[in-house]
């Protein structure tokens, strides 16, 4: 028996080899040797003589080949494919018959009539209490969508294998029983917490819907919330470029200065130079005003930082604005915001009392900094103007000084 064990196994991977077709991707010749496997590991703990283990084992072979011919009353073809495979051998009837009959047991649903009916029948559903039960458990799935046996999503299959587990599934066998099932129900286990896990998530995501559309039909029209936050978006990225202009300014001008100051106006002490006391005092004067001008652009206005309550009632104070509560503790403006946070409309006048109020300050950059160009650019022309004058004064002083050019004006 033997040896036919060992060609049963030839047999079959090249049976699947050559006529299963790719599709199968839970039944064919992996899932028929772990079936084998799991069928040795249950009677090497179990009192099973020889005859009856070569019995169940090449059943456990033989027990899905009928696939090749299509996944309905599989078991009855793979008894006429083990049939004709044992009549090369001299089998006698009877295990031929236990052979068949452990292989029509495989069916789902069927209860085993013989312990090795039950040996089969817990190997075949050994992978219910393995660690690859859930990649096993994908491969089945998507088998049965190609070959269009089923439609169930994925949560659906989830269920359909709860089900399975709690409802219609046990292991016979004593061996199966004290060392799968624990590890089955572990399994189990594992897809109740993935449901439940399912289960609240999509609990959250309808509060979050309701809470959602209960904010849109209390809340005013998104156009006027997107006016507000573009237009104080907008307001701010003006004001940055305003001070990163100021500085710029500042920067030149602080640069201008120091290389003056560091070699231009230590030399004007020496009679040569001093034709480059007026456009060194020129470049000077304007830098110093450009600064004074950048740093007053970007100089901050800050009012007194407290409020009263009197002006909360009465609506007079914009809470939005730091320069109204910096000096305020913390209670107090907590106070005065959830005085004023039910009143919509006064929200609304505070936001726009702040849009406002960005208006004015930017108004008075950009002054300030037209100001700034305005005074740096004619103190750049000036500067440039005095030193060619200066250059071309003291050339003209040096020709007139000539002795030959003195010599001819006097003949």
């Amino acid at each position: 028996m033997k040896a036919i064990l060992e060609n049963a196994e030839i047999y079959i991977f090249n049976l699947f080899k050559e006529r299963l077709p790719k599709t199968y991707l839970y039944h064919n010749f992996l899932h028929t040797q772990r079936v084998v496997d799991s069928a040795q590991e249950i009677i090497e703990s179990s009192n099973v003589n020889e005859e009856d283990a070569e019995i169940v084992l090449l059943a456990c072979w033989f027990h899905d080949a009928g696939y090749i011919k299509g996944a309905e009353n599989h078991e009855k073809e793979s008894v006429k494919i083990a049939s004709q495979f044992l009549s090369n051998y001299q089998v006698n009837d009877k295990i031929k018959e236990e052979i068949n009959n452990c292989i029509l047991a495989t069916e789902l649903g069927k209860q085993p009539n013989s312990f090795l009916e039950e040996i089969i029948k817990d190997a075949d559903s050994s992978h219910l209490a393995k660690g690859y039960f859930k990649e096993i458990s994908a491969l089945l799935h998507q088998e049965l969508i190609l070959h269009n046996e089923i439609a169930y999503s994925t949560k659906e299959w989830r269920i359909e294998n709860i089900k399975l587990f709690s409802e219609k599934h046990q292991y016979y066998t004593k061996y199966a029983v004290e060392n799968w099932e624990s590890e089955k129900s572990k399994n189990l286990l594992k897809l109740l917490k993935k449901q439940n896990k399912n289960k609240r998530k999509k609990k959250r995501e309808v509060t979050k819907a309701k809470l959602k559309a209960k904010y849109k039909e209390e809340s005013p029209e998104r156009g006027i919330q997107t006016l507000y936050r573009v237009s104080l978006r907008n307001h701010i990225k003006l004001s940055d470029i305003a001070d990163t202009k100021a500085n710029i300014l500042l920067s030149v001008n602080a640069i201008i200065i120091s290389l003056a100051l560091a070699n231009l106006i230590p030399k004007l002490d020496a009679p040569s130079n001093r034709h480059l006391m007026i456009p060194s005092l020129v470049l000077v004067l304007f830098s110093v005003a450009a600064i004074i001008l950048s740093i007053m652009s970007t100089q901050p206005k800050v009012t007194g930082g407290e409020f009263t309550r009197e002006q909360v009632k009465n609506r007079k104070v914009n809470l939005l604005f730091f320069g109204n509560f910096f000096k305020m503790s913390y209670d107090r403006y907590q106070e005065a915001i959830d005085e004023v946070i039910g009143d919509k409309e006064y929200v609304y006048k505070m936001l726009t009392k702040d849009l406002y109020l960005l208006g004015l300050v930017l108004k008075k950059k950009y002054a300030l900094l037209k100001i700034t160009y305005i005074v740096f650019t004619i103190g750049i022309i000036l500067s440039v103007v005095a030193f060619i004058v200066a250059f071309t004064g003291i050339d003209l002083v040096q020709e007139v000084s000539n002795p030959e050019i003195i010599e001819k004006i006097t003949n």
